[in-house]
């Protein structure tokens, strides 16, 4: 697939668009180019990945032309908005891909899009620091294009949904996300426990218990049999069988 055209790239509002056929991984070129001074408002673009990478060095299938593979890189001033970045991140392309699925988007906490408890995207967020505060972070999406071969339980766009059209409706959602400051407003939580895959439902980890909520600064609230309520910040949600 070729790269995209330096109009789209304008109309995006991208500073500079970095195309690639296959990288090891778009944030690993994005933190490179962060090093180099590369602007905010940077994508990196890849056809595919060698090692694509979710959270926890979870590895992401990108087989060329399968999936959406890319990172933005913004330079945030908002320590604080870092923390639910992701899940802001998350909000903003379940409403944006809408149009382009078959089928309702829930979130998975922290990073993940569904349909039908099915991966249709992840996200994942990794902040370089400077002196204690943020230099730059990257913010690295992959969404199915088609269902990558023998991986289960996965979810795609429809087959008429271009890679540019994608781009399209992911872009300006990235920087949406980005451009926002504060942990999250009254609205947000709003809409998260609108599409929230796991409210109402017992987890086996990253504690046991059943999901009740998500506060502003993007803890997960679980309530334990014995009622104790616990405030998760971090880890994987892994669903009780």
């Amino acid at each position: 697939m070729s790269a995209p055209s330096p109009q789209l790239a304008r109309t995006l509002g991208l500073e500079r668009l970095d195309y690639h056929v296959r990288v090891t991984s778009t944030m690993d070129v994005a933190h490179s180019l962060a090093e180099a001074h590369a602007p905010a408002g940077t994508l990196v673009l890849a056809s595919a990945q060698s090692s694509g990478r979710g959270r926890s060095g979870k590895a992401w299938v990108s087989e060329p032309d399968a999936g959406l593979w890319c990172t933005l890189l913004e330079r945030p001033a908002d320590v604080r908005a870092l923390d639910v970045l992701a899940l802001r991140v998350g909000l903003e392309l379940a409403v944006a891909l809408t149009p382009l699925v078959d089928g309702d988007i829930q979130l998975k906490w922290p990073n993940d899009l569904q349909i039908a408890r099915r991966k249709l995207g992840g996200v994942l967020i990794e902040v370089r620091w400077r002196d204690g505060q943020p230099e730059w972070v990257a913010i690295g999406v992959g969404i199915n294009r088609v269902l990558p071969r023998d991986v289960p339980d996965v979810a795609c766009v429809r087959p008429d949904v271009s890679r540019d059209a994608l781009l399209t409706a992911v872009v300006p959602a990235l920087r949406r996300a980005a451009a926002c400051a504060g942990p999250l407003t009254a609205g947000e939580c709003e809409a998260w426990t609108a599409r929230d895959a796991a409210l109402g439902r017992r987890i086996a980890a990253p504690v046991v218990g059943r999901v009740v909520g998500l506060t502003p600064e993007g803890g997960l609230v679980v309530q334990a049999e014995d009622n104790i309520v616990h405030v998760v910040t971090s880890g994987s949600l892994v669903f009780a069988p």
